[in-house]
């Protein structure tokens, strides 16, 4: 009552899967392994993460539960939480893939058939409630949006994207996962929380900067912001805990007008391999991130089920295998103007066995011979690097280039492979100074990069990778929406606000950084001075303004680039670019 008087909307929790008095009375409800042996905790230990199975009689007491919440409370909402298929042989799921002509002893075929099952429950539970309450807003949280909810779009009102940094997300998750999610179509909310670590580390507090981070990244990609809290046993509210809310909830309230209903001005599609594997943050859409994050780069993240008409530039990065559908798409994609940089076995056909169309201008010879091999920096390709050996730690592809395709840069190769019969000192062989197979290869908008760059930057971030990816893309994208000569540590994010008649950059300089050994932290904000930005919006801009200060800054314009200087950036700073009509 006290919240709706405010206009506050006050959605109700429930947990789903996990839920320790009903494991305990009902085991044989729970999900079963291949083993025989129940998922999660067992009975002597602490905790309560056994995992109820939604095929068995749970399934019908969840519903009563559901009902007796209509029926007794007001319901704004529901989040529904720890709701994820599962991989489960007890008898229930059992029975029905026999039905179904199913085998369960085929651990691919359970792997579907649960997640076909709680694709099934989402649906029906939000149809339950919508009969009853149409406008409550629903969301199951899995601590993840990813590919796999495209199926379950239409079950959701909204995306509720967990992501706690310290929690075992990591910084990458979030600006990988939302801008996923925002390609869906529905409303995002980001979700961190006020921890040093994670949920029940009670008396804890996450760094002021880090909060302040997390906060404004959401706002910069297009999401509303949450920070969780856990209450204490007792019922009291820390204050202190409020204290630290609120300060960045104070800014964020300020920021509010320059994000309210912005969508994101982005030019490249970054296909993520998420959906081909279990990862929430796969290695190669990790690195992509990375790489387009410090070049300040404007893009989403897709599946290959997205449209890829919006982009002038989509990206498959290491480990994309093209059905023949995908691939057809793609086709019809460059037919139309679009370009593709694709790396190492991205473009390959399900099997692994070729290249699934001639357009990336590439044939499969087979794994390169020789690893680590050796990028040998040419023309535009490395552009500010020595033109000197550099080396490729993850082994590639050898490939020949097709009839018209355009060898950019070659491999350089070792003496030889490394093995117990001949070797050099503690790593890899040397140079031979011979050339070898093709690293990069053009077949008009479409390169190719033999080596599996992206998850190469993800592992251990060699700055001669990063520089080989965005040489490329600028070969494709000589144009890029946002340039600035500030440290790649100054991330972007450039949106629009159609009914304000304006464009709004968000710079963000917060650096995590690892000072313990279990994961990253920020705690100091480092401000930049006199950032020369270069922004190309697509419009005719009258003024440009600091937000939400309003201060005036000075604007050359260069063709259709408009060029500033921002005084300082302390941790945040929004810049509106106000349309001349």
């Amino acid at each position: 009552a006290a919240c709706h008087a405010r206009d506050i909307r006050v959605p109700i929790y429930t947990t789903v899967q996990w839920d320790h008095y009903t494991a305990e009375r009902h085991p044989e409800w729970l999900v079963i392994d291949e083993t025989g042996r129940w998922v999660g905790t067992g009975p002597y230990e602490a905790g309560f993460y056994r995992r109820l199975c939604v095929n068995s009689p749970y399934r019908e007491f969840f519903r009563e539960h559901v009902q007796e919440i209509l029926d007794t409370m007001p319901v704004d909402g529901f989040f529904f939480d720890i709701v994820a298929p599962m991989d489960c042989s007890c008898r229930y799921c059992r029975e029905q893939m026999l039905a179904q002509g199913l085998e369960p002893a085929d651990p691919e075929a359970r792997r579907a058939f649960g997640l076909q099952t709680i694709n099934d429950w989402m649906h029906e539970v939000s149809a339950m409630v919508w009969a009853q309450a149409p406008d409550a807003t629903v969301f199951y949280n899995g601590g993840h949006v990813g590919a796999q909810r495209r199926a379950v779009t239409d079950a959701h009102s909204h995306w509720e994207l967990e992501s706690l940094p310290s929690g075992g997300w990591g910084y990458m998750h979030f600006p990988l996962s939302q801008r996923y999610a925002r390609t869906l179509g529905l409303d995002c909310l980001g979700m961190t929380g006020k921890f040093h670590t994670s949920w029940g580390d009670f008396h804890s507090f996450k760094n002021p900067a880090a909060l302040e981070a997390e906060c404004y990244n959401m706002l910069a990609l297009n999401a509303k912001c949450s920070i969780g809290d856990q209450l204490h046993p007792d019922g009291a509210i820390d204050p202190y805990v409020y204290d630290l809310i609120g300060a960045v909830y104070a800014q964020v309230e300020a920021k509010e007008p320059w994000c309210r209903d912005a969508r994101p001005l982005v030019q490249i599609g970054v296909v993520s391999n998420e959906e081909f594997g279990e990862e929430r943050v796969p290695a190669a859409a990790a690195g992509a991130v990375r790489i387009l994050q410090e070049g300040a780069q404007q893009f989403d993240v897709l599946d290959t089920q997205a449209d890829l008409s919006p982009y002038a530039v989509v990206i498959l990065p290491d480990a994309i295998p093209c059905s023949p559908e995908f691939a057809e798409r793609l086709e019809r994609y460059l037919a139309a103007g679009g370009s593709v940089i694709a790396s190492y076995r991205a473009g390959l056909k399900p099997a692994g066995d070729a290249f699934a169309t001639e357009r990336l201008g590439v044939r499969l010879v087979g794994d390169a011979p020789y690893s680590p091999d050796f990028f040998l920096p040419e023309g535009d390709l490395g552009r500010g690097l020595p033109p000197t050996e550099h080396v490729m730690y993850l082994r590639g592809l050898e490939v020949a280039p097709l009839p018209g395709a355009e060898v950019l840069a070659r491999t350089v190769v070792p003496y030889f492979e490394r093995s117990y019969r001949h070797f050099c000192s503690h790593r890899h062989t040397p140079s031979s100074g011979e050339r070898g197979y093709p690293a990069a290869v053009r077949n008009g908008r479409v390169i190719y990069l033999a080596h599996p760059v992206f998850t190469q930057y993800q592992q251990n971030a060699p700055r001669w990778v990063k520089t080989l990816v965005l040489d490329a893309l600028g070969l494709l994208l000589p144009e890029p929406l946002v340039r600035h000569e500030g440290p790649s540590t100054l991330t972007t994010a450039l949106n629009e606000q159609p009914a304000e008649r304006r464009a709004v950059l968000h710079l963000l300089h917060y650096i995590p950084e690892r000072r313990g050994q279990d994961f990253d932290v920020i705690e100091d904000v480092i401000p930049l001075y006199g950032v020369r930005v270069s922004v190309r919006p697509g419009r005719e801009v009258a003024a440009v303004r600091l937000a939400p200060s309003g201060q005036v800054l000075e604007v050359e314009r260069r063709g259709e680039r408009v060029e500033f200087v921002i005084p300082e950036v302390r941790g945040h700073q929004m810049v509106a670019l106000e349309y001349a009509r």
